[in-house]
């Protein structure tokens, strides 16, 4: 029978805004990530019948795919999205060095991180690649926003990292 971990430190799920973006084998975050999308994935439905079954069909995992993922944030003058889209197309570059073919895949690094500032979750997204990329958004001059660039990546499959632990949460105690 399957063992199943409890959660014997957190009774509450963890919160969507805490998280950092690594590039893998960097330990320092991609600048000012403010939003990152959903990771999902759909495997196909393969349906067949055998020649005994009268009238139901069985089914079977087929192919799964990954949905493209997407990463926001405020346009500053760091050029790490833009150097790194560009490495798919390099407008201008010339013949034969218009896309980075060696480089251009990154593996990344997803870490969520309780309230305390410790690191809850991870997941780890496969052979990345920018697939669009908004260096700019909409300007507005009756506007009172920040400037937000974004990039789609696409993936080849993603996981949670199971290496990381549950955080041993902090306690606090009143003075008497």
């Amino acid at each position: 029978m399957a063992q199943f971990t409890v959660n014997t430190q957190r009774f509450d799920p963890y919160k969507n805004f805490k998280f950092q973006v690594f590039f893998e084998g960097s330990t320092t975050p991609v600048a000012g990530i403010s939003k990152v999308s959903s990771f999902k994935r759909t495997t196909e439905v393969v349906k067949h019948r055998d020649g005994g079954d009268h009238s139901s069909s069985r089914k079977s995992p087929g192919r799964s795919e990954y949905e493209a993922i997407t990463l926001e944030r405020g346009v500053t003058h760091d050029k790490e999205f833009e150097q790194w889209a560009n490495k798919v197309w390099n407008y201008g570059a010339g013949l034969g060095a218009e896309v980075s073919l060696k480089d251009f895949r990154k593996n990344l690094i997803i870490k969520v991180y309780n309230e305390a500032g410790q690191v809850a979750l991870a997941y780890k997204l496969y052979r990345c690649w920018v697939s669009e990329f908004q260096a700019l958004s909409d300007l507005d001059a009756n506007a009172n926003a920040i400037a937000i660039q974004h990039i789609k990546i696409e993936n080849e499959g993603w996981e949670r990292d199971v290496e990381v632990a549950e955080p041993q949460e902090p306690t606090f105690t009143n003075p008497v």
